[in-house]
């Protein structure tokens, strides 16, 4: 399970460290992928295979399910963690995140989150305001 936040920096060649509670889950490697907001996704192995699973079962004839798949799976990139703990992010994924020397790793229990450092703190505080309908959702959908 990924908890937490952590802030890193990322080195001249677009590397950023994982912290060191999350590596164990990433050893068998993991794939990046263009998170719905400007944001990145990274999922272990085996939670990327559940999800790839979930897409390829949707109907093919569907504009939106097309559009979806073309969404993550053209977005996604394969990786590894180096011997140090530290992944390379591709420049169209930094771009996409506006990811350039810092950012925030946010643990969301299956899956981990790369913001870039100001866009995190607004989508923070934008949740933390709305929090009363957030929660009301939550219980609609039976959490």
């Amino acid at each position: 399970m990924f908890l937490g936040q952590y802030a890193h920096t990322l080195d001249a060649k677009g590397r950023i460290t994982i912290p060191a509670r999350f590596r164990e889950e990433l050893d068998a490697g993991l794939v990046i992928t263009r998170g719905y907001d400007a944001y990145l996704t990274a999922y272990p192995e085996a939670e990327w295979i559940k999800l790839a699973e979930k897409i390829a079962n949707v109907p093919k004839t569907s504009d939106k399910a097309r559009s979806y798949g073309r969404f993550v799976f053209g977005g996604a990139f394969e990786a590894t963690l180096d011997s140090a703990g530290r992944v390379l992010i591709p420049p169209f994924l930094r771009e996409y995140a506006h990811l350039e020397q810092e950012a925030i790793i946010v643990g969301v229990n299956t899956y981990i989150e790369i913001w870039e450092p100001e866009i995190w703190q607004q989508t923070f505080d934008d949740d933390a305001e709305n929090l009363d309908a957030i929660l009301s959702e939550m219980t609609r959908m039976g959490v």
